[in-house]
């Protein structure tokens, strides 16, 4: 990390790149708002932003588990439980005639409902507290490592699933007929989805992470003409939010989740506004 660490010193000469915390937390952004953009752009196009967000719930739950169960790692119990989680809800979605949002709904109220309870006993929910706003800035480089190691499989992933979402966003039933199996292409898109969300929500907060699958895509479908402009502009608004808002956070004192949301809907309305002049 130190030879990293040097290089950003030469690069970034700025005083908010002289401390240690800010270094990680600039590396985390770099790592996991690319990942944030690609997601985006199926998460908005398959019109999956309530799904998204009851991943969040979900995953608070997962949090509550691994600390009733003493034995097991908070983290671990979020990802393995957000990830059962999603393929549930994928499951219950093709087999139930029952609304999409309808199920998610009852399934992501159930599940925060579940993980509250469950934290609230004994009043221990105080030093939980921090998931549901998260802080970026707590990172390490083991985090780092980490992160590292998803942003890899989860690309090697999005290679493999893209076409096939790509059709199915389109229309499910001429996917199916090309011999695409929607099911397992969802459940694995659904937990790539959770996957990320349980890593980042540590930094990033249950209340805003959503946003962060949303907001990107969203913009981008406001200027893009194309899917390969589409994913293009997604990730570089993603990365654009991300940064931006970090460093506004380090020098205004405010949240850096939060603050980073706040820009990433400040190009949204501004993309918005540009549609107009980007539509063919």
């Amino acid at each position: 990390m130190e030879a990293i660490y040097s290089l950003m010193d030469a690069l970034l000469p700025f005083s908010w790149s002289s401390y240690t915390f800010m270094k990680n937390a600039f590396l985390a952004i770099l790592l996991v708002t690319p990942l944030f953009g690609l997601l985006s752009t199926m998460v908005v196009s398959n019109r999956m932003a309530f799904f998204s967000d009851s991943l969040g719930h979900g995953a608070f739950t997962g949090i509550a588990i691994g600390v009733l169960l003493g034995s097991v790692s908070p983290l671990l119990s979020l990802v393995l439980f957000s990830v059962a989680f999603a393929v549930f809800i994928t499951y219950i979605q093709n087999k139930s005639t029952a609304s999409t949002d309808t199920i998610i709904g009852v399934f992501s109220a159930t599940a925060i409902a579940l993980g509250l309870m469950i934290m609230s006993h004994g009043g221990g929910f105080n030093k939980f507290s921090s998931y549901l706003i998260g802080d970026i800035l707590s990172i390490v480089p083991g985090d780092l490592g980490a992160l590292a190691a998803i942003a890899v499989l989860v690309i090697f992933a999005w290679a493999w699933l893209f076409n096939r979402l790509l059709v199915m966003s389109i229309n499910p039933v001429f996917a199916r007929s090309r011999g695409i199996r929607t099911f397992w292409v969802e459940s694995i898109f659904a937990s790539i989805l959770a996957v990320v969300v349980s890593i980042s929500i540590q930094w990033v907060g249950i209340l805003i992470i959503n946003a962060l699958l949303v907001l990107p895509g969203a913009s981008a479908r406001n200027i893009a003409n194309n899917v390969k402009q589409y994913t293009l502009f997604s990730v570089l608004i993603a990365v654009i939010s991300g940064v931006t808002g970090l460093i506004l956070a380090y020098y205004f004192s405010l949240a850096a989740g939060a603050t980073i949301v706040v820009v990433s809907a400040v190009i949204f309305f501004i993309t918005l506004g540009l549609k107009p002049y980007f539509a063919r």
